[in-house]
């Protein structure tokens, strides 16, 4: 099976540095998507405990990881065009 994807969906997921082939299921894009998203959450949570940066910017530094990664809200089906 192949998918086309939309040049918006593969303009966001090459800012992840991730370029799929015609041949690779959205889903499968998808969960790497979000396994790195939990990645990068789980690397802020530490440097928090680290003492890198204080509690009260936690927060905002949360923020601005997720709004890297607005292809999260996006469902699946909308990634590819028919």
């Amino acid at each position: 099976m192949t998918f086309k994807y939309r040049q918006s969906v593969l303009n966001e997921l090459a800012r992840h540095g991730v370029v799929p082939r015609e041949d690779t299921p959205p889903e499968l894009i998808r969960e790497f998507i979000s396994d790195l998203y939990v990645y990068e959450i789980r690397a802020l949570k530490a440097e928090l405990k680290k003492g890198r940066f204080p509690k009260s910017e936690y927060a905002g530094r949360v923020e601005r990881l997720r709004r890297r990664y607005p292809i999260l809200s996006l469902p699946v089906a909308h990634w590819t065009e028919e």
